[in-house]
């Protein structure tokens, strides 16, 4: 029976074994991984400077004459009173002044009496006319110019008098002494600052701009502040002032930042930033690598939502060091290759991964 067995299994086998290789698959085709990114502004659309909180009117006060600081009867940073008393100069010159000027006062109205006397003889004896004409002129005209004489010296009696009381330095207004630049013994000349005061009432922000975006500001643009102390609240707020001349040191133009809000909890001295939108719209930008060239036409590959790849073509802007501008071509919300565009083909079929080598579901965030 086995021998019998034997040639009739051999072919069998065989041909099992045959129909078993002629069913065999052909071997599957992997999934090309691809690294993607979006489409990134290509600068902030929002630009912040730094400021400091300041007082809308800080008026800087100096003394009216010069002369040699005697006293400085305040600190820096204290609140002061309207009319109060900031500072003195020695008063001796101004004194001397004043009692100088009283004196030609004295002997100004000594001469107009003794001249007016005069004028009222002479004018008796010309009514009997025992004098001429002349003569009675001449005295009348010895009045007037001791009457004028009187009328000068008590005028420069009053400015003597009113610089007697410039030697002592007083506040315009309520405020805090913001600045002090000037020391007891000190000499200084009439109009040097020795003190400026912030003046209470409205606050703004003081910032300093960059000369090369200059040009893109304007007085009464809007903007938003945010107070360190205070960094999840926003003010609304705008450009007040803008400085003509540049910082000759720093090269930066002032501005002034006014709150648009009646009264903000804001305190001298405060840091801030100031945030300030660009005007015009913002390109969106991808990295050099994602950019192809062909016949002079730039094109990405975009990654659709079946991980499938479309050659787009792009309009660049210019070539930054890492990323370059996408004027038109391209949306935020796409998906294009970051790398590797010149082994790519329209309609491959690609795997998406990010910077970290992970799998990004693109349905899943569309």
């Amino acid at each position: 029976m086995l021998r019998l067995a034997l040639p009739l299994a051999l072919p069998l086998t065989l041909g099992l074994l045959l129909t078993a290789c002629g069913q065999e698959s052909a071997p599957t085709t992997s999934i090309r991984p691809a690294m993607v990114v979006q489409p990134q502004p290509a600068t902030a659309a929002v630009d912040s400077y730094p400021g400091e909180v300041r007082a809308r009117f800080e008026p800087e006060l100096a003394f009216r004459i010069g002369g040699k600081v005697s006293r400085r009867l305040v600190e820096e940073g204290q609140r002061v009173k309207a009319n109060q008393a900031l500072a003195e100069l020695d008063p001796q010159d101004v004194r001397l002044q004043l009692e100088a000027t009283r004196a030609q006062v004295a002997a100004a109205e000594a001469n107009l009496n003794l001249v007016k006397a005069e004028r009222d003889r002479y004018k008796t004896l010309f009514d009997k006319q025992m004098v001429s004409h002349s003569q009675y002129d001449n005295a009348e005209n010895l009045y007037r110019a001791g009457l004028a004489r009187v009328k000068q010296v008590r005028a420069e009696f009053d400015v003597a008098g009113n610089q007697a009381e410039y030697a002592v330095l007083r506040a315009s207004q309520d405020g805090v002494v913001a600045k002090r630049q000037v020391e007891v013994g000190q000499v200084v000349a009439a109009g040097q600052t020795v003190f400026t005061v912030a003046a209470d009432g409205e606050r703004e922000v003081l910032i300093s701009l960059p000369e090369q975006n200059f040009g893109r500001f304007k007085v009464g643009q809007p903007v938003t502040v945010e107070l360190w102390s205070q960094p999840d609240a926003h003010f609304d707020g705008r450009i007040r002032e803008l400085s003509p001349a540049a910082d000759p040191r720093s090269r930066t133009f002032a501005a002034r930042i006014a709150f648009s809000a009646g009264k903000v909890p804001a305190e001298l001295g405060q840091s801030a930033r100031v945030f300030i939108a660009h005007a015009e719209q913002v390109p969106l930008a991808v990295p050099l690598s994602a950019v192809s060239a062909e016949n002079g036409q730039a094109y990405v590959w975009r990654v659709d939502g079946n991980n499938t790849l479309k050659r787009v073509p792009v309009r660049l802007g210019a070539y930054g060091e890492k990323t370059v501008p996408v004027l038109e071509g391209l949306n935020a919300s796409d998906w294009v290759v970051a790398a590797g565009g010149h082994v790519l083909h329209e309609g491959e079929q690609v795997r998406p991964v990010d910077r970290s080598n992970r799998v990004v579901n693109l349905a899943a965030k569309e």
